[in-house]
């Protein structure tokens, strides 16, 4: 009997179509996440000892805004296009893409124009968000990224049309590649002849520009393959009208999404000081590492599950997310365990003053364990078109992240904010979890997952924590701790790779179809 998502080949289990295309999907995602949290380990490190953690502080609040915004205002038409473009691809050959992207564009720039207007003509909230400035620098920072909104979110918009022709190569190389190594270009030489937070932010936004031609160009490129349009006006204002039905809620949701990770670093800044945002931003960035697998699947797995639940092969669709949540738990938590047993030698990283956030980095990489062992819930339950289920989960971590953070932010600082963000990523990924399951029908744990759990988790506590007892928490200790871990965790691997799924996994590197 085969695996779900596997077909038998003689002796041997090879990946059937869906998984074999999530796989290598995973695997370019996952060069792309790599190459992302190097440079943005690099980037935050050349800000940080650039500047200082106050001015890097503030860097990173007009980055924050500059995200929340640019991906609030794309009005969740991304989601929808990777949904729709690939059940319109299986369906019709694409006869209708035109019609989705042109639907979706225009509201997207409209609200990013208005929004840049607003910014322009409203110097008080430069001066609000960004209280460690002076008035007039904190107003031209904050029109700087203005100025870049409509262009940034329209280009997501295109992106998400992209991954709904089932490849995530252009999202990869302008979001994960081709932006954060440009960034670490310019800010490198800046750091050194001119440091300053207006420069400094100038290099963080150019790359867009980039990352616009080349999203517009690839997406051009996959249209040729499309069926030629056949007009149907009344067919198609049902499709447009169907496509923002599942996109509004979307839309409100994304902006919960987006602004959970940066909430905490705009509070800091607001309550407590650029100092403290700059060394939570920092712990963020950590803990986005280690989701970067868990997004890299979660782009390839999203239209591969939206196309199979479309054509009716819910069966298949279900043991995709089986195991590729096995996938995500296995590769991701060794890395969760081993920052929370040695959190102050890996914050030590950003320079002085930073393991300040140790304890926060340790709390939420608890957090986090729980979000990668509940896989991509959260994407399962779109591809299935309950957006306004993720709406109200999405909805309730954010008030739990807003409230818990209001109260123990001006007390406690970072650690204040990285309790009420793990608070509600428990509490989104434990709902989600719940929907999927008992709703959906999809289920997850199994002795395959089970034994994922247990291999992503044991080696690196027990090791590690043995090692830092012998050395503290140390660059020795995090040295013999992270070779000791990885030699055991390896031999797991090979000794249980077809049970957990690293055959699945690793075998279609190389192979095409």
């Amino acid at each position: 009997m085969t695996a779900p998502g596997t077909a038998a080949t003689g002796r041997r289990t090879v990946p059937d179509g869906s998984t074999a295309r999530t796989a290598r999907g995973s695997w370019i995602g996952l060069l792309g996440s790599a190459v992302n949290a190097v440079a943005g380990f690099a980037l935050v490190t050349v800000v940080t000892h650039g500047l200082g953690a106050a001015a890097a502080g503030s860097v990173f609040t007009g980055v924050a805004v500059f995200t929340i915004a640019s991906n609030a205002l794309k009005l969740g038409a991304d989601t929808g296009l990777v949904r729709f473009v690939a059940m319109d691809r299986t369906a019709t050959g694409g006869r209708r893409t035109g019609v989705l992207l042109r639907a979706a564009a225009w509201p997207a720039l409209v609200a990013a124009s208005a929004a840049m207007v607003a910014l322009l003509v409203l110097p008080s909230a430069a001066r609000a968000l960004l209280p460690g400035l002076p008035g007039h620098e904190a107003v031209l920072v904050l029109r700087m990224f203005a100025v870049f909104l409509p262009l940034t979110t329209v280009t997501l918009v295109a992106l998400g049309a992209a991954r709904g022709y089932g490849t995530v190569l252009p999202f990869v190389g302008t979001e994960q590649i081709g932006k954060p190594l440009l960034r670490v270009v310019l800010a490198v030489p800046l750091v050194v002849w001119a440091p300053s937070v207006l420069s400094l932010s100038a290099a963080w936004l150019l790359p867009s520009l980039a990352g616009a031609v080349i999203a517009w160009v690839s997406l051009r490129r996959l249209r040729r393959g499309d069926a030629p349009r056949v007009a149907d006006r009344a067919g198609e204002r049902a499709l447009v009208r169907e496509f923002w039905s599942f996109s509004g809620p979307r839309a409100i949701s994304s902006v919960f999404d987006i602004t959970a990770v940066w909430i905490g670093v705009v509070l800091l800044s607001l309550l407590a000081g650029s100092r403290d945002a700059g060394v939570y931003t920092a712990v963020s960035r950590l803990i986005t590492a280690g989701t970067l697998l868990q997004l890299a699947v979660r782009l390839a797995v999203a239209p591969q599950i939206s196309g199979l639940l479309g054509s009716g092969r819910t069966g298949e669709a279900r043991g995709l997310h089986r195991l590729s949540t096995r996938w995500i738990t296995l590769f991701s938590l060794p890395l969760f365990v081993l920052m929370a047993v040695f959190p102050r030698t890996v914050m030590s990283l950003f320079g002085g003053g930073f393991p300040a956030g140790a304890a926060a980095l340790v709390v939420l990489c608890g957090a986090n364990a729980v979000n990668v062992m509940v896989g991509n819930a959260q994407t399962v339950i779109l591809m299935a078109g309950r957006s306004s289920w993720n709406l109200a989960v999405a909805g309730l971590a954010f008030a739990v992240q807003v409230g818990c953070g209001l109260v123990l932010i001006p007390s406690a600082g970072v650690l204040g904010a990285a309790v009420s963000w793990g608070l509600a990523i428990v509490v989104d990924n434990l709902a989600s979890a719940l929907l999927v399951r008992y709703r959906l029908g999809f289920r997850t744990v199994d002795r395959g997952y089970a034994g994922a759990v247990a291999a992503g988790v044991l080696p690196a506590a027990v090791l590690g924590l043995a090692a830092r007892g012998w050395l503290g928490d140390s660059v020795p200790g995090v040295a013999l701790g992270c070779v000791a871990a990885a030699v055991v965790y390896a031999a797991v691997l090979w000794r249980f790779r077809a049970a957990l799924g690293v055959n699945d996994f690793v075998g279609t590197v190389g192979r095409r179809g």
